[in-house]
Order: C-alpha cells, then sequence, then structure tokens
C-alpha cells in the first residue's frame, strides 16, 4: 500500500455525537450467518439504557461501570473540584458496578476509570480529548451556567475548515464559528482567534469550552457584538522536532497561513482593531507572545489561567511594558482572567497591579474554581463582554 495513503491524516480523524440516546441495541433472535461480503444486521430492539454518570437532586454523581469479569473497578476525578483519590465501585448481580459520590464541586469534570488496576475508557459515557489522550468527563452544573446552556435562540454555524501550513507542509483543520445571519447578509465581522490548552485540540473550545452557546447566548441578549471566532490546534511541530514549550513555531502559522486563509474565506474586517487573539493555559502563552510580536495584526488580547508573563526564556518584553502610552496605544482591549482556586488572586493578580499602576490599561476577571474548563468559560464570557465594544 501506497505511504501516503497510510500516513494521510483522514485516518485519525474521528468523530462525536450530540444528544445521545438514552437506549441499547438489544439484539432479537438467532444470529443468521452473514452471506460472503454483506453487511446485513441481526433484527434488533431498544431499550432503556442504564446511565453511567447520573446526576442526583442532592448534588451527589452516580458512577456505573459495566464490566461483568472484573476484580476491582475504582473511579477517581483529576484533581480540583474532583479529587484523585481513587473511589471503589460495588459489584452488582447484573455485571454492572456502582457508587455514589458526594462532595464532587459543580463545574467540568475529567475522570478515569481503573479496572484490576489498569486505566480504562467508559465506553457508555461521554468521551472528550485532554491531557492528550481520550478521556471520560461529565458536567455538573450550577444556578450560574445558563449563559452556555442550549438555548432557543438563533444559531450561528460551525464550518472545519482547510488551511495548508507553510511551517510544517501538513494540511490543518480550524473550526470557524460564524454568527446567527452570516449567510443571509454581506456584512463584514471581526474575528477573534482561540485557542486550547496543552494536551486539547482545536475542538475544545466547542465540546468542552462550549464558545458556541455561549456567542450565541450573549449576541441574543446584546451582550457581545457578532464575530467569527477561529479555532486551530495549537501544534507546529516538524517531523523529528522535540517537545518544546512552544509547540513549534504556530505563532508563524497563524499569522502566515491562518489569518490570510480566514481574510480570503471569511467576510472579515481585516484589521488590528478587529481582530484579537485569545488562548488558555498554553494557549493563552501562544496568544500573549503572537499579540505582543504582531502588534500591527492583533488590537486585543486575552489571557486565561496563564498568568500574565512578560519575561521568560523565550521573549523578553520588560522594556515594552516600561512604556504604558506605547501599551495602551497599541491595545484596545487587554483581559487577563483565571480561576481563584489556580492561584489568580495570588500570583497574577499582584502583576497586573504593578502595571496598571503604570498607567498600563488592563482588565481582569476571576472566578471560583480550578484549571479547568468551567472557569474558562466564564472568562471567554466576560472576554466577550468588552472585546470589540
Amino acid at each position: 500500500m501506497k505511504k501516503e495513503i497510510l500516513e494521510n491524516q483522514i485516518l485519525t480523524s474521528q468523530m462525536l455525537y450530540f444528544d445521545k440516546p438514552l437506549k441499547e441495541v438489544v439484539f432479537t433472535g438467532p444470529r443468521p450467518t452473514p452471506r460472503p461480503g454483506s453487511h446485513e444486521m441481526p433484527p434488533m430492539a431498544l431499550r432503556d439504557a442504564i446511565k453511567p454518570v447520573e446526576l442526583l437532586e442532592n448534588g451527589d454523581v452516580l458512577f456505573r461501570f459495566f464490566a461483568p469479569d472484573a476484580e476491582c473497578v475504582e473511579v477517581a476525578g483529576w484533581g480540583g473540584g474532583f479529587p484523585r483519590d481513587r473511589i471503589a465501585l460495588t459489584k452488582g448481580e447484573d455485571g454492572w458496578w456502582s457508587t455514589t459520590v458526594s462532595g464532587i464541586l459543580p463545574g467540568f469534570h475529567y475522570h478515569d476509570f481503573f479496572v484490576d488496576g489498569t486505566r480504562l475508557i467508559n465506553p457508555d459515557s461521554a468521551v472528550g480529548y485532554g491531557g492528550f489522550y481520550p478521556a471520560n468527563f461529565f458536567e455538573l452544573p450550577s444556578d450560574e451556567d445558563e449563559f452556555w446552556m442550549l438555548r432557543d435562540v438563533p444559531h450561528g454555524d460551525l464550518r472545519m475548515e482547510y488551511f495548508r501550513s507553510s511551517e510544517t507542509g501538513r494540511v490543518k483543520a480550524c473550526w470557524v464559528y460564524t454568527p446567527p445571519g452570516y449567510d443571509e447578509n454581506d456584512e463584514r465581522y471581526p474575528v477573534l482567534y482561540l485557542q486550547h490548552g496543552g494536551g486539547e485540540n482545536e475542538t475544545g473550545w466547542i465540546w468542552q469550552g462550549k464558545i458556541n452557546m455561549i456567542a450565541d447566548n450573549m449576541i441574543a441578549d446584546g451582550l457581545a457584538k457578532p464575530l467569527i471566532i477561529v479555532m486551530n490546534t495549537g501544534y507546529a511541530f516538524k517531523k523529528d522536532q522535540k517537545y518544546v514549550f512552544f509547540p513549534g513555531d504556530f505563532d508563524a502559522e497563524l499569522t502566515r497561513d491562518c489569518i490570510p486563509f480566514i481574510d480570503r474565506r471569511f467576510r472579515t474586517l481585516a484589521d488590528k482593531h478587529h481582530r484579537a487573539v485569545a488562548g488558555l493555559s498554553l494557549g493563552s502563552s501562544l496568544a500573549f507572545r503572537s499579540a505582543l510580536q504582531h502588534r500591527d495584526l492583533f488590537g486585543s488580547m486575552g489571557i486565561f489561567s496563564g498568568g500574565f508573563p512578560i519575561a521568560r526564556a523565550e521573549y523578553d518584553y520588560t522594556e515594552y511594558f516600561a512604556d504604558p502610552e506605547q501599551v495602551n496605544r497599541d491595545f484596545d482591549f487587554i483581559f487577563v482572567a483565571g480561576g481563584e482556586d489556580e492561584g489568580f488572586c495570588e500570583r497574577t493578580l499582584p502583576v497586573l497591579d504593578e502595571l496598571r499602576a503604570k498607567g498600563i490599561k488592563i482588565t481582569d476577571y476571576h472566578h471560583k474554581g480550578f484549571h479547568v474548563w468551567d472557569v474558562w468559560r466564564f472568562c471567554a464570557y466576560n472576554y466577550l463582554l468588552g472585546l470589540f465594544q
């Protein structure tokens, strides 16, 4: 077989679903032997499925895992609102293991299952991509979370676009949110380039971050300007390149390849005052560096859960931030945010206050929570409140 076929990128493309039916297939009657070359399915029926993760009214969470031959099944969070300590499930006569866990804080929760000591995905539960591998997750919402919920409002579109990276030579996919009514008018729109964090990919802000729902709801409520949002994978490694904190030269890929492609493909307002960059964690560092290196391209930046490091091994902007008038001329909106339980108030706020004392205009926001998606949704919401206003 041709190497070009064996290594084609489409072979690793994966699909996800929306609105999972809580039914499972039950085969009825004897399974017939399929004819050679056929794909005939035996007769089947549907029955109510057992929920692998069930949110109880008192705030507890019931976990279930089907493993009839296992000797031990455990569940554990990733830390923060759902601790890493393994919790044993109890086996039932039907082969389902279960346990009810109290004290999990509201929010987004990746979690792991361990079957006889081996980490496994629960195939019956929701799966996302985080930590560089597929992982189960669930949402434990609170009354504050309506801003990212699905509502009956006009909805924008999500489009997967492809462009070639001159940095790596690979075809890259980017997800593009266009606001409600984009195809029914000839208006031009500002653009936000929004980055995921380390261990995630360009789908993160959609499946975990719900950014399209946030934008739909805010636009419908008149709280945000209609805008285009572009989400790229932040990894731009060349072949055989070793891992470094900045994953290859993503900045070059973004500014040299993606932005020109988006400006050709979509009706954008292609000037710095209508172009912003933001990201979470690793993505915030990518956003910070791109914004500072290309002050002619970006007029706004958003830094979520990344501190505000004006100097590090890869760059030093100490001298630049010593000139408040220049910074304020270059940027319309600098927004820095994070979780209170990840040290934002102790580590980041003092840095921002020192810069603001010099006269630099910086907006900050912090929300109770850890280094996790529920905090970043609040960050994005508050960033959009002030962006392009």
